[in-house]
């Protein structure tokens, strides 16, 4: 009993402390759904960063920093006449970035910058000034800056070396400048068009009927209306704001709902159950087999005067020990019970993922099994 002890109590906590399916969960709009006209843009571009201290890519092995190094001399009016250069201070890089909706030129982003070639580390280098272009080829933004890597990386002479996180990975805080604004424009839309990020039916009715409630008390008629699990549309009063509408409809509560999910992590042994899982009445065993083999060999001294020699004898022993085996009755019509008939068979976690799948096979788990 000492060894499922640390067990128990978890699954005693986790069975106070999660949610039970019938307290209904009010959230605001914003947090649940998103403006369709508000998505974010990616940005990319192909930039080098200098002034890294011999960590740089090695020209020979990465052609392609040589080609850009020369290119961004030529630009600037310098001669690039001559042999190949063997400095190891610059590194060829993909900026990314994220444009976020209704962006306007002149404010900052962050970027996210990455080793192309065989840089051993970006710290301390500076970003030149690289242009990000979104999907139809625009320039969007201009990125500039000295690059923050987390990650180290120490060597020495004797080739021993020590690293932690990714060095040839870095950012740029407000490292990138927008030059131009998306073509559209929030104001003159004539819809809103709100997307649940977790699809569900009976969610986009209850946030379409709540919507509508408050329309018939500020404008006398309903404006909403869902047209399937994920998007509602959202009609534009005449008389209305767009952008109050907007901030007085993100605000208001929806009781929201999920399906019933298992979630199982097999390799960190990581198990979510939701609240409204349930389990139909099904016997479960459960029983581990585990077999030792221990050496322990023997020393064997010849007898006196028979000119022998000392020799070692293997000798094996094999133990096998079975545990478990205990059939329980799990019947799980809430999160609690569900929980509770698991932890009476005291299992750990591993032996209650493969009990949640011959559940499922059995078609005893009403609910959807989600394996990671």
């Amino acid at each position: 009993m000492k060894l499922f002890r640390p067990f128990f109590t978890l699954m005693t906590i986790l069975a106070l402390i999660l949610p039970q399916p019938a307290l209904a969960v009010g959230s605001r709009i914003k947090d649940i759904a998103s403006l369709q006209a508000g998505r974010d843009n990616q940005l990319i571009g192909y930039g080098l960063v200098v002034g890294l201290q011999g960590t740089g890519d090695s020209l020979r092995s990465a052609p392609f920093t040589e080609q850009s190094m020369r290119a961004m001399l030529q630009n600037l009016g310098i001669s690039t006449q001559g042999g190949q250069s063997a400095a190891k201070n610059v590194a060829a890089v993909m900026v990314t970035a994220t444009l976020p909706p209704f962006a306007s030129p002149g404010s900052r982003i962050d970027t996210t910058v990455s080793s192309l070639g065989d840089s051993s580390s970006l710290r301390g280098g500076t970003l030149i000034m690289t242009s990000l272009s979104g999907a139809d080829g625009q320039i969007y933004a201009v990125a500039q800056g000295s690059v923050v890597v987390s990650g180290f990386n120490a060597q020495g002479q004797s080739g021993s070396s020590l690293t932690e996180g990714v060095t040839t990975t870095g950012r740029v805080p407000n490292g990138a400048i927008i030059e131009r604004e998306l073509p559209a424009k929030f104001k003159d839309s004539v819809n809103l068009v709100l997307q649940l990020r977790n699809p569900d039916f009976t969610t986009a009715l209850g946030m379409a009927r709540t919507i509508n409630n408050y329309a018939k008390t500020t404008y006398g008629s309903p404006i909403a209306e869902a047209n399937d699990s994920q998007t509602i549309t959202v009609q534009k009063p005449r008389t209305a704001d767009l952008t109050q509408l907007m901030a007085d409809i993100e605000n208001l509560v929806v009781e929201t709902d999920t399906p019933a999910k298992v979630v199982i992590n097999e390799r960190t042994g990581t198990i979510v159950i939701g609240a409204d899982v349930k389990v139909s009445k099904v016997a479960v065993s459960y029983g581990t087999l585990t077999v030792q083999v221990n050496e322990t060999p023997q020393v064997v001294q010849p007898m006196p005067f028979s000119n022998g020699q000392t020799a070692v004898q293997p000798q094996s022993s094999i133990t096998a020990q079975k545990n478990g085996g205990k059939v329980a009755v799990v019947d799980g019509p809430d999160l609690r019970t569900l929980v509770t008939g698991l932890n009476n068979i005291g299992v750990k976690p591993d032996g209650i993922i493969a009990i949640l799948q011959g559940i499922k096979s059995a078609g005893a788990l009403q609910a959807e099994l989600v394996l990671q």
